[in-house]
């Protein structure tokens, strides 16, 4: 049997026997449509002839020609299965794919501010106004707290404990954690509390904390905005709300945090998705590893 009509019997297989989805199977048969006629144009037609190296040269192609990476990992894992149904099938003995990692994803790192750049953003002159109150104290707490939009959105009075310097603040799966909220995140929240809010609400009564000008809740876009707006003042165009909660974590680090601590703060259950807040600049790496290793200037 050759690749061409094994590649139908592994379709079928999927549809039968599998219950794959119709898009399941399409996106499988176009992958392993490519990879075929490739091989073909090289001469290899026999499931037997399919060597590591031919596999591996293939997936080489993929990247070359600019592929994304979900997609080249999406086109190894359909050669990886049907690879798997030929010498299950008996159709081959060659298994040319059965230790064959899946590609790497590249890993983002996240946009992140210098010390600098944040303390500009901050300490820039807000109006003071009902809305300027609010927009400095929303700042200040994405930054000082680390907190997500929706996060912050979300954020009620009843979970506000200024005078513990406390937030409590609930996250994907509303899931609950503490986070301290201290220095001038307290200030601007405290002031904002004391001066703003009061002007922004409504007819209809409401615990949210971030109000817009008709006393509702304040929206994601509307945090966006803001963002984008000042941080246009400040000079750095298109800045986002997560970058501060990014630069949060990452100054945490450079300051000495450990990294456990970090994750509780940043609300992930898993310590791998804090462990790409740890691009710290070299030079920061060099200090630390000066002031900490016994023979380093000798």
């Amino acid at each position: 049997m050759n690749l061409e009509r094994a590649r139908g019997e592994y379709l079928n297989y999927l549809a039968v026997e599998r219950g794959s989805s119709e898009n399941t199977i399409a996106s499988y048969g176009r992958d392993l449509a490519r990879y075929v006629a490739w091989l073909v144009e090289r001469g290899v037609s026999d499931p037997e002839d399919v060597t590591r190296e031919l596999v591996e040269a293939h997936i080489g192609a993929l990247v070359e020609v600019g592929l994304a990476p979900a997609s080249v990992e999406h086109a190894v894992s359909a050669i990886k299965g049907f690879h798997r149904f030929m010498v299950t099938d008996e159709i081959c003995s060659a298994f040319p794919t059965s230790d064959l990692p899946l590609p790497a994803k590249p890993s983002h790192l996240p946009d992140v501010i210098s010390v600098d750049d944040a303390e500009r953003l901050l300490d820039q002159p807000f109006p003071s106004t009902p809305a300027g109150l609010r927009d400095h104290a929303m700042l200040e707490v994405l930054y000082g707290c680390g907190l997500r939009v929706s996060e912050l959105c979300g954020l009620d009075q009843r979970a506000i404990q200024l005078e513990d310097g406390l937030l409590r603040v609930f996250g994907k799966g509303e899931k609950e954690r503490v986070v301290p909220v201290l220095g001038a995140a307290a200030a601007a929240l405290e002031d904002y509390l004391d001066r703003g809010r009061g002007a922004l609400v409504g007819r209809r009564p409401t615990d949210a904390v971030f109000l817009n000008v008709r006393g509702g809740r304040i929206s994601r876009q509307s945090v966006h905005a803001t963002v984008e707006k000042y941080g246009r003042v400040a000079g750095l165009k298109g800045l986002h709300p997560h970058t501060l909660r990014h630069s949060f974590a990452t100054h945490l680090l450079e300051g000495g945090a450990d990294l456990r601590v970090v994750q509780e703060l940043l609300g992930h259950a898993n310590i791998t998705t804090t462990q790409l807040y740890t691009h710290v600049d070299r030079s920061h790496i060099r200090r630390v590893y000066l002031a900490a290793h016994p023979r380093a200037r000798e």
